[in-house]
């Protein structure tokens, strides 16, 4: 691929996936487009299928329909190359408090098969940018579950990803912890060129530059940028935007069943 077909190339493209549990539908026919350098808010109401939408771009689960590229890549038939290009912050904690937060990169370098050398310079420079430096040496149980979470966003970034998923990320978290990790990862987007997708039921959390994309009971119910969100919708701001996508999309439903 040339440099200039790459630059062009989105960061991920979800492209009709659909996903069963037994009768259950968690995903319908969704698509959806995450670009280069942007900070897209994937926003549903928790059972929406926003989870099970990650587990199947992380290869947790097989893909049945549709197709899920990264960066062009497949991740049906170019997993290695796929996955490479991608970072996860999950929703449920994954980091061992028992030991220090360099232990847990040193750890974590490890399992992606980076040096020793290399993964002391990257640690230093991942821990640099979530401004965790200073407790690289911390036992992880000692640390809040802000800092647990900024933690947890440097691991992500080790291997220096080009796409960053985050789950829920802000779940537990204060109102000023909340704002330190959304302007934590929107810094990331800008000045390190990752493309974000951002999982969250918290209207709050979209801001005015942000692409949205509203996934309500396993449909994809509008997506674009924020503003134009809101103006298909006819709503006043993206809170209204999201009460009238969901309430007509509910009496829809409660209409075909009757």
């Amino acid at each position: 691929m040339r440099p200039s077909d790459l630059a062009q190339t989105a960061a991920l493209e979800v492209d009709r996936v659909s996903h069963r549990y037994g009768e259950r539908i968690a995903l319908n026919d969704v698509s959806l487009t995450v670009k280069q350098s942007s900070f897209t808010v994937l926003l549903g109401l928790n059972g929406a299928g926003k989870s099970t939408l990650f587990s199947l771009i992380t290869r947790l689960y097989a893909i049945r329909s549709g197709q899920i590229r990264i960066f062009g890549h497949n991740i049906a038939s170019e997993p290695s190359a796929a996955l490479s290009k991608l970072g996860v912050v999950f929703q449920s904690r994954a980091l061992d408090v028992d030991i220090s937060v360099r232990q847990n990169l040193i750890y974590h370098a490890a399992l992606h098969g980076i040096a020793s050398k290399r993964a002391s310079e990257l640690i230093a420079q991942v821990l640099d940018r979530v401004a965790m430096t200073e407790r690289s040496s911390e036992r992880v149980g000692n640390l809040s579950i802000g800092q647990m979470r900024r933690i947890e966003i440097a691991r992500a970034l080790l291997h220096q990803p080009r796409l960053l998923l985050l789950d829920e990320p802000t779940v537990g978290l204060d109102v000023k912890a909340r704002a330190d990790i959304l302007e934590h990862v929107r810094r990331l987007s800008v000045v390190q060129g990752i493309g974000v997708l951002w999982a969250t039921h918290l209207i709050d959390e979209a801001d005015a530059g942000d692409d949205v994309v509203v996934l309500h009971k396993s449909r994809v119910l509008a997506k674009g940028a924020l503003g134009e969100v809101v103006e298909r919708a006819a709503g006043t701001d993206l809170r209204d935007a999201f009460n009238r996508l969901t309430g007509a999309a509910d009496q829809h439903e409660l209409g075909s069943v009757r």
